[in-house]
Parts: structure tokens; sequence; C-alpha cells
């Protein structure tokens, strides 16, 4: 949820007690650079965090922003987990922990690290150097013990009191009602009783919460009863239930002195139907947020067949096993590592693991073949918020089934290398390739992946190896999807060094060698050539309307991109209108939105060189728009330096440099200075020649300043406001 400034989970349930500890909290963001809270799971650390972080974010200008750790299996995606978390997506060839640094050396934030018991000494290292070098950073973290960063400030966070406080009582009637508007406890004995279970559950809240939901199945008196013969009888050490709860007795996770949590989930385990039970075992798996589609991919097999699976999931829904938001589930981590355990009973450990996997490698071809069309949007998102879970799968397949690994880390390079993960994108392009001999269109994409990953990060020379890499594997296996990403690679790096007339040429070639006639009939794909028209500079849109082809790859889209981008670099600005305004309707036809924003920017582009400022500016909205939908960073860079030159061309000279200084904001976002191709450079210093000239230098500098300043999102929304006044 986004407060005025940054990031933080929403609260679904109420917040119960606690003044003293978020009064003490306060006072510690304010005097500490970091705090730690630690307590053991299930004490509530996460949701006082939430809320000490939401009452003190108004008071840190870049906002205060939230990384849940719990889902990381390992120190590998900590950094970008972390970079996710504050807004940075790092195009460039620098250390993550690098370009981390400089992002929030001179911001002013807050940022939240949860559940980080499990990696306190990749945290520590991690934070002691952002501390050193962000003197406007404050951190707080959760977990069950001390990070051991040096000048850490630990707040230990105790169970709500049972005795002369209504604190527990009231979270266990809140949570009673809320599995049950028209439950309570006006029964005779049941406020007393109630009492009593939050005494013998010692006020953790996990375990109040827990117990409140197994009144369905159980009257109040009736639950404090079952609670009360439980928790009295004598620890058997042969006991069964007892003997397994201790396998997870290590002190760093569940303290001895803590066994009331872990009889409290044993025995909301106990209440589980059998089939209730191996659902739960089986969603550990899951690292991230899930639906129920995903549920019945992972879980399903052997008595969980598709039904059962949601039926038990609604099971762990009403015993607060899972944690339901709209369409949308989760399971808190303490709950996880006690399915972990379970799984580890059953033996299912492997078989989980695999049908993880090929859940999630499933999703990767879905993804990667609704690219183009209208669910592309939908699919970006998609392959963004499962990041996690779609490395996971990619590290089991590496060890345990190669060939699906290499298909996987082809299928979703793209949807990585736009989403800003160009370090994982080409991590796990080059690992694939290294694990054993792959043939084919997956070894064609491999490379293609790595190719465009190195263009992203500036690496023009191995960008150019790649792409002639993909042009001989892929002329080779005769391979016409092949041959246009390779197309679009080469392209792409002859563009960026300055060489158009070769990029042209080649998209013009492979484009004829891979045309194919209509299936139904229909003319073949209107073509832009030298030929078809005139080189006359002016005109308007209107002149470039003609009829959208049909649907078309995704390949085949973005080779086309590239004759727009040359054509408009040798200056046939015509020709590259008609050609752009071509391509964004055939884009428009199938629903796709990446490449059609960058012929949105090809035509703010022409529409400037072309005297028409005011048509440039509706473009490099469109543009804008559309690269706001697919949380692409370097888009927007891109489309906000244009939209401030086009600004700028009709003599608004401090809205101009407004729009100006949040693009800049977003170019230190993926660590680049300003990029694009060579003939933008021009473009934005005649930009801020004639905003200066129209406003005075100061009066730029201070516009330029507050866009810079502005929180990201708020400065592109200002900038998409047509009307904007300053």
């Amino acid at each position: 949820m986004m407060t005025k400034v940054g990031f933080l989970p929403e609260e679904t349930s109420s917040f119960v007690g606690r003044r003293a500890e978020l009064a003490r909290l306060d006072t510690a963001l304010t005097t500490r650079r970091m705090t730690t809270l630690i307590g053991p799971g299930g004490v509530g650390k996460t949701r006082l965090a939430v809320r000490a972080a939401r009452a003190a974010a108004d008071r840190y200008p870049d906002g205060a922003w939230w990384a849940d750790l719990s889902p990381l299996y390992d120190d590998a995606l900590l950094l970008p987990t972390v970079s996710d978390a504050v807004g940075l997506a790092d195009h460039t060839l620098r250390m993550p922990v690098e370009a981390l640094c400089e992002w929030l050396s001179d911001k002013n934030l807050l940022l939240v690290l949860d559940s980080a018991e499990h990696l306190r000494g990749p945290c520590s290292h991690l934070l002691a150097e952002l501390i050193t070098t962000s003197p406007g950073l404050t951190v707080l973290v959760t977990s069950r013990q001390p990070l051991g960063t040096r000048g850490e400030h630990v707040v230990r966070i105790q169970p709500l009191p049972v005795d002369g406080a209504p604190d527990a009582l009231q979270l266990f009637e809140d949570r009673l009602r809320a599995g049950d508007p028209r439950a309570g406890l006006d029964a005779p004995g049941d406020r007393a009783a109630a009492a009593d279970i939050c005494r013998r559950l010692e006020g953790i809240p996990l375990a109040i919460e827990l117990a409140a939901a197994g009144i369905g199945r159980h009257t109040v008196a009736q639950l404090a009863t079952r609670i009360g013969t439980r928790f009295d009888a004598p620890v058997d050490a042969e006991d069964l239930t007892a003997s397994r709860l201790d396998l997870l007795a290590d002190d760093s996770l569940w303290p001895r002195r803590h066994r009331t949590l872990r009889t409290t989930i044993g025995w909301s385990h106990e209440l589980c139907t059998p089939l209730e039970r191996l659902l739960w075992s089986r969603l550990t798996l899951l690292r991230t947020d899930f639906d129920e589609e995903v549920a019945r991919e992972v879980c399903t097999g052997g008595p969980l067949t598709p039904q059962e699976v949601d039926r038990a999931l609604q099971g762990l829904v009403a015993q607060s096993v899972v944690q339901r938001d709209g369409t949308r589930y989760r399971m808190l981590d303490t709950l996880r590592e006690y399915g972990r355990m379970w799984l580890r009973e059953l033996g299912e450990e492997r078989a989980a693991a695999d049908r993880h996997a090929r859940s999630f490698l499933g999703l990767a071809r879905r993804a990667h073949d609704g690219w183009t069309g209208p669910d592309q949007v939908s699919w970006y998102h998609t392959i963004a918020d499962t990041h996690l879970d779609l490395c996971a799968a990619l590290d089991h397949l590496l060890a345990h089934d190669v060939a699906g690994a290499q298909e996987m880390a082809g299928r979703v390079g793209f949807f990585w290398a736009c989403c800003g993960h160009l370090s994982e994108a080409r991590g796990y392009a080059q690992r694939a390739l290294d694990a054993g001999p792959v043939e084919g269109p997956h070894r064609t994409r491999l490379q293609w992946v790595l190719g465009v990953a190195a263009l992203l990060q500036g690496d023009f020379a191995t960008a150019e190896k790649y792409g002639a890499l993909c042009t001989a594997i892929a002329l080779y296996d005769h391979d016409d999807e092949g041959m246009l990403g390779a197309t679009y690679l080469s392209g792409l790096t002859q563009l960026m060094n300055g060489e158009p007339a070769a990029a042209l040429e080649a998209a013009e070639r492979v484009l004829r060698m891979t045309e194919t006639a209509p299936s139904d009939g229909a003319s073949p794909e209107p073509r832009t050539t030298a030929a078809d028209t005139s080189e006359a500079a002016g005109g308007s849109d209107a002149d470039f309307d003609s009829d959208p082809a049909p649907v078309e790859s995704a390949h085949r889209l973005r080779c086309r991109l590239i004759t727009v981008f040359a054509l408009t670099a040798l200056g046939r600005l015509t020709e590259s209108g008609r050609a752009a305004a071509t391509l964004r309707r055939s884009c428009e036809l199938g629903g796709e939105y990446w490449t059609r924003s960058y012929a949105d920017y090809q035509l703010a582009l022409i529409a400037l060189l072309q005297g028409r400022p005011e048509d440039s500016a509706t473009h490099a909205r469109a543009m804008l728009a559309g690269k706001h939908r697919l949380r692409d960073s370097f888009g927007i860079a891109l489309g906000l330096d244009i939209l401030a030159a086009a600004i700028a061309a009709q003599g608004a000279g401090a809205q101009a440099a407004r729009v100006y200084g949040t693009g800049h904001a977003y170019w230190r976002m993926v660590g680049h200075p300003q990029r694009g191709t060579p003939e933008l450079g021009a473009v934005r210093e005649t930009c801020e020649l004639q905003a200066r000239a129209a406003v005075g230098d100061a009066a730029y500098q201070r516009a330029f300043e507050r866009g810079q300043a502005d929180n990201a999102e708020v400065g592109l929304a200002a900038a998409l406001h047509s009307g904007l006044q300053l």
C-alpha cells in the first residue's frame, strides 16, 4: 500500500494495544540509525513494525519502504529484494551493493527489513555498508535475534499482557468477530473462559489468533477446557507430537521457553483434516502470495484432487493458517516453518519441489506465449510479482532438470530484463548455458537473453557478440523467430553505436526473408522501405494512416521497431512516421504495450523534429502511460526526456524543467546517466537551452530540483497531467 511517500503492507485486521512499544519505537526511530525488534515467532513483530513505520513515514521525505525477507531461502536474492523494495532497477554492470549504496546515498528514508533471522550475517554486512554510505538512512529490522551490526539498538517485544490489561482478550474477541460477525463473548462464562485461554497461551498474538479460529468447531468454554487439558498435561518425551515439534527447537528459531506457541500450532494442526494438513505442508513451497489456480497446480497430487485443494484451502483460511486478501493468499513464515517440518516428515520434499518447478515452468511458457496479446500487461506483472518463486523453480531445475531450466531461463529472460532484473536474467541464462548442451530455439533464446541484458547494461561488445551468435545459430536452425530476435538485438546495438544504415538494411532484409502470406487470404503485411515514400519532412499524424497488419509475433514487432528507429536516425522522418504509426496500430490490434510504447516514443521524437511540439507531447504522454502500466523505469526515463523537450519547445520553461528533473530521478533509478539512441542527446541539449531561455537560469534550476526531489510516482503523475501549473 502506498503511504504519502513509499510503500508499506496493508493492515487487513485490527491492531490491538502496544502503546508503550509504539512510543519506544517512535523514540528509537527518531534518535537511532538502526533499530531491531526481536522476539519469538508469533509475538507480533511484523504488525508492530508496520504500525510504527506508518506512524513515522511522514518524517522521511523519501518515504518508508518495506522488504519481506521471509521467502528468501538463502542470501543470493537479498540484494535484489532490498533493491526492489526501494525502487532501484539497476541497469549497469556495477556490483549490486555498489549500485544500492549509490542510490541511497542522498536519500532520507526509512527502510524496514522484515523477518531477517535466517539471514542475520548477510543482513548485518549489508546494513553496515548502507548505514555508512547513506547518512539519511534509518533502518528498522524484525528478527528473532539481534543482527549484531555495529550501532544496532535492540528493542525486545514481549507477548500481550494477560493480567490487568484487556489487550489479549480484545485481540481474541476481534479475531472471533472477524471470522463470524455474529460471534461474541456474550454467553455466561464466555468472557472468563476467553481470558483463561489468553493466559494459557501467554498472550502470544499468533497463538491467540489460532485459538480464536477454533471457535467454529467448539464453544469458548469447550475450547478453554481442551487447551487447559493439553497445556496441563506433562510433556512426554515419547509423545509423537512433542518430538516432532522439538525438531524445530533450535534456540535461534523456536526457543524452548516458548513451547506454548509450538504446542498451539501443533494443536491447530491436529484440528485440521488429513487433507488440510497435507495442503498445509505442500503450500510451504510457495515463496510469494498465490491464488487458487497456483495452489491447485503446485499442490494437486495423490489424495489432493483439484477440488480437494480448493476445499482444504478454505479450511486453512477458516483456521487462520492461511490469510486471504481478496483473491490472493499467503502463509505466515512461522506457520510455513511448521508445514515444512511436516513435508520432511512425509518424505515429500523432492516431489513437492518438482511440482512447484513444473508449475512455474508452465507459467513461464504461458507468459512467453501471451507476450503479444491483450494480456501482456497482466503477464508482465505476474512475472514481476512471482520473481522469488521463479528463481526457486529455476534453481531446482538447474539441479534436477537441465533441459527444463534452459527452457525456463530463456522464456522469462526478456520479462526480467524489462522488469529491471538484469543481473538475474543474465546470471540464470549463463548458468543454464553452462549446465549442459542445448540445441535449437532454446539455445538461441538463452543467448538472445544474454545479449539483451548486456545491451541494457551498456555492454555493447557483449551484445554485439551474442547478436552475431544468435544470427548464425538461427540461420543454421532455419528458425525465423530466432532470426527476427537476433536482428532486433544486433540492430539495437548498431543504433547505439551510431550505425543506423546497417541496422535498417539488416532489419528490412530479415523482415522480407521471414515474411509469410497470411492464412486467411489477406494481403501481406505492408512494408515501409525507401521506395514507398519520399523523404520530404513535414506533415501531420494523419499522413501516417494505413491499414494495420495482422497480429504479429513479439520478435517481428520488435524487428519492425528497429526500422523505425533507424529511419529516424537517418533523418527520413516521413517514412519513419508512417512506419511508426503502422507499427503502433499493429501493436494495438494485438493488445501489445511494450513495443507500442516505443512506437509512441518515436512518433513523439518525429513530431518534435518536424516542429510539432503539441503532437510530440501527446505522443510522449501516451508512451509514458504505457510504460507506467508495465512498470518499465527505463522506458519512463526516456519518455520524460522527450516530453520535457516537447514542453520546452512550447515555451513552458519551468514546466519542462520540472519534468526534466523527474526524468533525471528515473535515470538514477536505473543506475545510468541519461541514455537512448544517439540523436536524443541533441534533443536534450536543445530542451535545456529553450527552457532556460524561457524562464531564466534561477527559475529553471528551482523547477528542475523540485522535479528531481519529487517522489517518482508523484512526479510522473504531474508530468502526465497536461494542464500542470507550477
